[in-house]
């Protein structure tokens, strides 16, 4: 009997052991995480359909060790207020707010998102420092002004600042002038003008873009209050990135009209 039950106690280590070489795919628990989500970033996520480039990357990186994403949309600026009230288990960024001061977890960089301002090509515009921006109205993304302090504090004090959450309206109000400059993520500018394209009532003016930072992907993180959570998807993102289904995801919604991140 005392050989058997050896044999048992041998067999159930072996077991996990091989679990664990395996790359952790059999986890001591396997949960369901709620992540706080902006409610319209297309092609990043899309509410309806539970579908996007980060739902996708962030639901297979959780997969990996069994969890499984719940996404909870808010509009940006409820994001981090979801967060800190601990409303739900994760949020997709902290908004340009520091997150550790209350004690999360930042995971590794998921997605990129390239932020660049963008003008009207015929207005000839030139913004290579804040001064630039000098007596020129700015819609940006909400969280901006926060986010990049030094180039939009004195044009939010000067009152030529604003924030708008959907961001086909950039596209459009830029094109139309109601604003000089639009501050935006390049693929998802790149996104809104394709598909407003797509109507053939809709001419858009060519815009140029002004990289006007150095692209630094620790600028975009998802941030998690559980450490394991944060460590089993840094681990999935990991594996996802090594077997191509990261790049994959990318081309489903993007194709070859993906623009990479710009040094400064």
């Amino acid at each position: 009997m005392a050989a058997r039950g050896g044999r048992r106690r041998w067999w159930r280590m072996a077991v996990t052991a091989t679990a664990f070489l395996c790359g952790g795919l059999a986890p001591a628990r396997a949960d369901e995480i709620t992540m706080a989500f902006g409610e319209k970033i297309p092609p990043f996520c899309f509410p309806e359909t539970n579908s996007g480039i980060e739902i996708e990357v962030l639901s297979q990186a959780l997969a990996f060790r069994g969890h499984v994403l719940k996404p909870v949309y808010y509009s940006f600026a409820r994001i981090p207020v979801a967060f800190k009230s601990h409303q739900v288990d994760a949020a997709m960024t902290d908004l340009g707010q520091d997150m550790t001061a209350v004690g999360a977890y930042y995971a590794d960089p998921a997605v990129f998102y390239d932020n660049v301002f963008i003008t009207l090509k015929e207005r000839n515009l030139v913004i290579h420092k804040p001064d630039d921006l000098q007596g020129l109205s700015v819609l940006s993304f909400p969280g901006g002004a926060k986010r990049y302090p030094d180039w939009l504090g004195p044009v939010n004090k000067a009152g030529r600042y604003f924030e708008q959450n959907d961001q086909a309206l950039q596209v459009l109000t830029l094109d139309k002038g109601r604003y000089d400059v639009v501050l935006s993520d390049r693929n998802i500018f790149r996104y809104f003008t394709l598909l407003l394209s797509l109507n053939k009532s809709i001419q858009l003016r060519p815009v140029t873009e002004h990289s006007f930072v150095k692209f630094n992907p620790m600028d975009y993180r998802a941030v998690f209050w559980n450490k394991r959570y944060r460590d089993d998807f840094n681990a999935g993102l990991k594996h996802i990135k090594e077997n191509g289904h990261f790049d994959a995801i990318y081309h489903k919604y993007l194709g070859d009209n993906m623009a990479e991140p710009k040094p400064e």
